[in-house]
Formats: structure tokens, sequence, C-alpha cells
């Protein structure tokens, strides 16, 4: 359809004029401040480097670098939505490198991938497509840099003025920075509470880094996780049917073990935030009798990142994915990836320029070089990274509350010309106006 002058004037005047305004959402922090996540393994609920024995379901996507044993049956990705399926490599939600068994693996939604299948297993999509082929993701490249980044984060000094205080078998972490709060608590102190209670502001960003070889929640029988809810000025016990602020604590909650080999989750009480343990052998429920199997079926609302991954007795993970920006890890973003609008730190890591001046974040998701982070907490207890020479972590980060990200490289956004633009989109709008007036003077003289 052919189009007048005086539509195309104002057609192009109104885009740019429309950039003017739609840019801000996209640039929404300085430019010397990236959002920064935990690459391909924040797409996914499990992201297991090794064999994943689980059952019955993981309302997420689950990637499995070694074999999966799904007997007894098991579904995956009932909660995704479709830009997070989009996200996903090859959009599978369902990657098993190696060989997968059980004779009812339901993927719910997006593909599934397998590089071999038991006799008798039954593997299927219901919006989507599974076949036998290699997996779309290097795993032993992927926990090299979650090892690094993991090691980073745990380097993070404790915010200025956060607490963690124990009250007989009570344990209260308490920060008050508005972006960012690192605790650090020794593995034996943490098992040794009944109940936890996290109090941080809404939209902080809240990193527990645990230190020692092995975490026991069952050794002291934790109970349950409390976290405060600003708006009700008390505390909440997490569930899936309830969250402090609308599950904006438990979104960016993290739970780093940097050298922890064995993480035990207690069977019936629900653990909030994500789990990162990429040296761990991660159990979901209570060490069964004899070697037994283990008990209890409550959940871990977050995702599992950790070498090896165990779930019976219904225990599930749930898809309340990791949305929080964090230092030292950096994370470029694969074209189409949704990513989470950020909410930096003032004084937060920053990237450094590598020496051929790129900037960090450029490497690529097959395992390229960045540039390294540094940097110390600010006086007002922000963190910023302490990782200088951090390898990073490929790959964007994925979320309910993710926005597509046009560009194709790094979930981090700064600074950019929105009043140019505006003011280049009202000049050229007016150029368009003033191109329909001579226009239609024109066609009168010649009436």
């Amino acid at each position: 359809m052919r189009i007048s002058t005086s539509a195309a004037a104002l057609a192009v005047g109104g885009s740019l004029a429309l950039a003017g305004l739609v840019a801000p959402a996209a640039q929404a922090v300085g430019a010397d401040q990236e959002c920064r996540s935990l690459g391909v393994a924040n797409l996914y609920g499990e992201f297991i480097e090794g064999n994943d024995t689980h059952t019955p379901d993981a309302e997420g996507a689950v990637a499995v670098g070694g074999n999966a044993d799904f007997t007894g049956g098991f579904s995956v990705g009932q909660e995704l939505t479709p830009a997070e399926v989009d996200a996903l490599p090859g959009k599978n939600a369902l990657v098993v490198a190696g060989k997968i068994t059980g004779h009812n693996t339901q993927v719910m939604k997006g593909n599934g991938v397998y590089g071999s299948k038991a006799d008798g297993s039954v593997v299927q999509a219901h919006q989507g497509t599974v076949a036998q082929g290699p997996s779309p993701i290097d795993f032993k490249a992927e926990f090299a840099k979650l090892r690094a980044a993991s090691t980073s984060l745990a380097a993070v000094p404790q915010t200025a003025g956060a607490t963690v205080q124990a009250e007989g078998a009570k344990l209260t972490f308490t920060g008050g920075d508005a972006k960012y709060n690192s605790f650090t608590i020794d593995a034996a102190k943490l098992q040794g509470a009944k109940e936890v209670y996290v109090k941080v502001p809404v939209g902080a960003v809240t990193v527990i880094n645990v230190t020692g070889g092995s975490y026991d929640m069952a050794a002291a029988g934790t109970s349950g996780f409390l976290l405060w809810d600003q708006g009700k000025s008390a505390f909440v016990l997490d569930d899936k049917s309830q969250s402090a602020s609308g599950g904006a604590i438990r979104s960016k909650l993290l739970w780093n073990f940097p050298t922890a080999t064995k993480v035990t989750k207690k069977g019936d009480a629900a653990w909030a935030g994500t789990v990162l343990a990429p040296n761990a052998a991660v159990s979901l429920n209570t060490p069964g009798v004899n070697g037994g199997p283990g008990t209890g079926g409550a959940p871990i609302n977050g995702s599992v990142i950790a070498a090896s991954l165990t779930g019976t007795s219904g225990a599930e993970t749930h898809h309340y994915p990791f949305t929080g920006c964090l230092p030292g890890t950096t994370v470029p973003t694969p074209s189409g990836t949704p990513t989470v609008p950020p909410t930096v730190p003032s004084g937060s890591p920053s990237a450094t320029p590598s020496a051929s001046g790129s900037p960090s974040g450029s490497a690529s998701p097959s395992g390229g070089p960045s540039a390294p982070v540094t940097g110390t907490p600010g006086a007002s207890g922000s963190a910023s990274a302490s990782a200088g020479g951090s390898t990073a972590v490929p790959a964007a980060s994925g979320s309910p509350s993710a926005r597509p990200d046009a560009g194709g490289d790094l979930a981090h956004t700064g600074s950019g010309p929105v009043l140019p633009l505006a003011v280049g989109g009202a000049v050229v709008l007016a150029a368009g106006g003033a191109i329909v007036v001579a226009a239609r003077r024109k066609a009168a003289r010649k009436a």
C-alpha cells in the first residue's frame, strides 16, 4: 500500500519521539553499573553438573550434565512463562546430557533433549518436542565459572552494619542496606538453628555465604525460614502460598556454599531462596534410616545449582528464580534472552575495561574472556566486587519478572542518550509537520 508524504513524515517523527520515551526503561542506571547474575544456570530451576535423581516435580526448567533418574514419574516446566521458554538454549526446558531413566517424564512447556534413554523410558512434551541429541550446554565450562563466581561472592566482606545474631535456637540475619546485603556464617552455626529469620529491605539483594565442608538442616531440626514483610511489620513463614512482600525478598535471596561438598535440606521444612552449591551433593530430604530413601516432601522455593541432586518423597523445586544483581559475576546475554531490570547498589560493582578496551561482560557464551571486576565495599555497606580477576559466568538470567532485551551481549543497563533522542524526535516530528503543510499548500495552488 502506498503511504502519503504526510503520513510518512509523521510516522518517522513519531517513532523517534517514542524511542526517546522508551529508552529510560532500558537505561535505568549509570553507564558504569551493570546487572550481573548466574549465567545459563539462572535459567534453570535445577542446574546440575552430575547426576539428578528426583521425583515428582520441578516447576521450572531442569538441566543435568550427567544422568537423570526420574523413576516414579517427573514433570518439568509447568510454571515457565513463554518468555522464559524462549530464553532457554534451544527452548529446552529439559536437558539431560547423559542417560534419562523413567517411565513417565513429562515436559510441560518447551522442548527436551537427552543423550540416551534407558529401555522402557518414556519422555513426552506437551508444548514442544523431545529428541535425542547433544547437550546445548557445556556443563564443564559453566560449572568452572560458577565455582569462580561462588568463590568471588564469598570474598565480598559482610556488609557494614549487617548482623548475624543467635538467640538460643533462633538465628536472625539483619541487614539495612537498600541495595545489597552480604552475610557470612559458619555452616555449624547455621545448622544449629531451629528457625532462621532474614530481615532486609524490600528490593535488596541478599547473599548469605555459608563456610565449611557440609551443611545439614536436619541436624538441629530446622523447622522454617521466616522473611521480614515490611508492609505487615512482621516475619512471614515462607511457603508457596505466602511469602514476605509478595515474594520480593525470596526472589533476591541467595545461599552461597563455596566450599561445601554436601548440603542436606530437612525434608519437612521449605527452604526459601536459591541455593548455589557448585561443589556439593544436594539432598532435598532428611536422610533415611540405614541409608534408606530420604523422607519429607517440603520444597526449595528457589533454584538449585549443585554438583549433584537427589530428591524423593514429593520434594520439589518451585519456580522462583533468582532475580538479583550480583558483584563479580559477568553475564553475557544471548539474543532474545529476558533480563531482569537491575537495581544496582550505589558504589556497586562496576565493569573494569579490559586491556583491549572492550567492556566487562563481553565474554561469549562459549566461555571467552571477560574483564575482571575490582572494588571494595563503600562506606554505606553496599557491596562492591572484591573478585579481581574472577572468571565470568556466561549467559543470562530469566525470571517471571524478566523483560526482553533487544541487545545480544550483556545483561547490563547504563545511562544513554535519552534527551538527544527525545529532542531529535521532536525536531523530526516538527519537520514532518512542515512537510505536511508545504504539501497541502502546493496541492491547493495546483487546484
